[in-house]
């Protein structure tokens, strides 16, 4: 479909066939995942195969993935009128969908680092759809640090195929213990080399260089997935590696568990002070990602159940926040032209639906109720709690990134907040208002999305449960 869209010119029934497509691609996905099963594509040998299988892991992902990619979707019918191309990049958005799938239900390592290695070259042409010298280059800097990381996994994956029982995904690790014995050391290695290939894709420092770099330069959707997406998929495959290939047990109080902590949480405060003084508004937002994402990785390298429900519950209401930060600006920047974050004082007036989502959205960054933010956050401190006791070969680690987390919380308000504040209270009284509100095409996914953001913050019992579920299946 992806291709048939690449080849019509005709602007409506292009935007139609495109919307009507990822509306029914996220009815299948719903529908699929109502069973579980597994699916072996391609037996290449006995070891190696194409395959997929659906758990709650795949269905987390798969459903998120698809329900903004279909929200983005219709913001990008109008905003991409603007562009040069719009039929090729409608193409590559829809074809990029395609990978994200099939990563979230991939069943073995095979075809999950195949499934990451097609999400990127797939997403690059998103990247540099303006074909600027500024946009080629980004490219270019995003598929080289994303080869790189997918290269380090690789790296692992011929390990992995040796010293575990098998390649598939089992929960809790699948380690084949009987040829571990007295490569500890070494396998600990594979684990951290593994950990940091694939944390490239979510921004972890230090493979963190691409994102502020490729964001400013794509249009506005595709930094929005980006963003909120696909550097979820660098958190699929963290996921995988850690509870499905070398398993809790056997990272948990190991140096290899500290110094992925340390880089995180050294990233996660890296990343609120780059923010902090950073004055484009779209390079802002990307080195917030860097930041954000991070807390989930934070999470889930505490290895506690508490904790990785955090870094879950911090998935979800990241992707929402984070797609709607970077449409909305994506819409101030086109009805504007505006691009500084200096430059949007009392903008408030003349586009107020779309800057209250963008404060809704703030208020989930920093941690604030009624906010959905404030629960994965409260979830990731108290695990952080629990690691402290239950893992005390990691010290005072777990503790610093508590405190590390309450000072990115005030460096995001910093950040954030301020361009609220500037956009609804700096303005000359008696000045003209005019509006500048986008069409319904580019209001109505920020407004759903700010709703979903508020709702899951208001009442976060059921996807609550649904992540200790996932996590009693892991522990």
């Amino acid at each position: 479909i992806g291709i048939v869209i690449g080849q019509m010119k005709n602007e409506k029934p292009r935007n139609i066939v495109f919307l009507l497509t990822l509306a029914i691609e996220l009815g299948l996905v719903i529908l699929v995942t109502k069973e579980y099963s597994v699916l072996e594509v391609w037996k290449i040998t006995d070891n190696l195969s194409i395959m997929y299988r659906i758990d709650e892991i795949g269905r987390l992902f798969a459903v998120l993935i698809s329900v903004i990619w279909l929200l983005a979707g219709i913001f990008t019918v109008e905003y991409i009128k603007h562009e040069e191309r719009p039929h090729e990049f409608l193409m590559f958005y829809m074809i990029s969908l395609g990978a994200l799938i099939s990563l979230s239900f991939a069943g073995n390592m095979m075809t999950m680092y195949f499934s990451y290695e097609m999400m990127t070259l797939l997403t690059f042409p998103l990247v540099i759809h303006t074909r600027e010298v500024q946009a080629v280059r980004a490219g270019m800097k995003y598929i080289g640090y994303s080869i790189f990381g997918a290269g380090m996994g690789l790296f692992g994956f011929f390990f992995l195929n040796t010293y575990a029982i098998t390649t598939e995904f089992v929960a809790g690790g699948n380690l084949n213990m009987v040829l571990v014995e007295g490569n500890e050391t070494l396998l600990l290695c594979v684990f951290f080399i593994m950990a940091i290939g694939f944390s490239c894709k979510a921004g972890m420092f230090p493979l963190h260089g691409w994102l502020p770099t490729a964001h400013p330069v794509a249009p506005s959707p595709a930094s929005a997935v980006l963003s909120g997406i696909i550097t979820k998929g660098g958190v699929i495959c963290l996921i995988r590696v850690i509870y499905f290939m070398f398993g809790p047990d056997f990272i948990r109080g190991t140096w290899a568990q500290s110094a992925y902590l340390s880089l995180a949480i050294l990233t996660i405060f890296m990343g609120s002070m780059l923010a902090y003084k950073e004055k484009l508004l779209k390079k802002r937002l990307a080195y917030s990602t860097v930041s954000q994402i991070s807390y989930v990785l934070f999470g889930l390298m505490l290895l506690t159940p508490i904790g990785f429900v955090g870094a879950m519950l911090q998935v979800v209401f990241h992707a929402i926040a984070k797609n709607i930060l970077f449409l909305c600006a994506g819409a101030l920047i086109y009805k504007t032209g505006k691009t500084f974050v200096y430059e949007y004082g009392g903008i408030g007036r003349e586009m107020p639906i779309v800057m209250g989502c963008f404060a809704i959205a703030t208020l989930s960054l920093i941690g604030i109720p009624p906010a959905g933010g404030f629960i994965s956050k409260w979830f990731l401190a108290q695990g952080a709690l629990t690691a402290s006791v239950v893992t005390p070969e990691l010290g005072i680690l777990p503790i610093v990134g508590i405190m590390v987390l309450m000072i990115s919380a005030l460096l995001t308000a910093g950040y954030l907040f301020s361009i609220v504040a500037a956009a609804f209270f700096i303005g000359t009284k008696g000045e003209k208002i005019e509006s500048k509100e986008p069409n319904p095409y580019m209001v109505m996914p920020l407004v759903v999305l700010s709703t979903a953001l508020l709702l899951f913050g208001m009442f976060p019992k059921g996807l609550e449960l649904f992540m200790i579920d996932i996590s009693n299946m892991i522990f």
